[in-house]
């Protein structure tokens, strides 16, 4: 945990996912601005937030929990996504970049949770 967040990789793919999901939401219909793009972008923001929040808490256990906030906030994007992409198929939209970046950040969280689990499992 003395590694900065802003230094952290899974952090930095986050933020350049907040922006993919961002354009999306701006060529989502009027309609879903409080809805689906409003909640898009709420749960994209969590995640990186989430991240350093937690590794500024000072305790691994307390990581650990940002940490599965985070993910939790990265599953719920990942079906508001899903959902956007039934809806939406016959629009000019390119979900690749958006399914490879949350793909990366959710397995990268997944590998972090799992490293503070041993880290609170060897130090206790």
């Amino acid at each position: 945990m003395a590694q900065g967040y802003r230094d952290l990789i899974v952090w930095q793919k986050a933020i350049k996912l907040i922006v993919e999901i961002y354009k999306l939401s701006n060529t989502l219909p009027r309609a879903e601005t409080y809805g689906l793009s409003s909640q898009m972008r709420r749960a994209a923001v969590s995640i990186p937030s989430n991240i350093a929040e937690g590794s500024r808490r000072g305790t691994h256990k307390e990581f650990r929990y940002f940490l599965l906030v985070a993910f939790g906030s990265g599953a719920e994007l990942e079906t508001q996504v899903e959902i956007a992409k039934q809806l939406y198929t016959r629009r000019e939209i390119n979900f690749e970049t958006i399914d490879l970046l949350l793909d990366e950040v959710m397995k990268m969280l997944n590998k972090m949770i799992y490293s503070t689990d041993y880290r609170l499992l060897t130090t206790n």
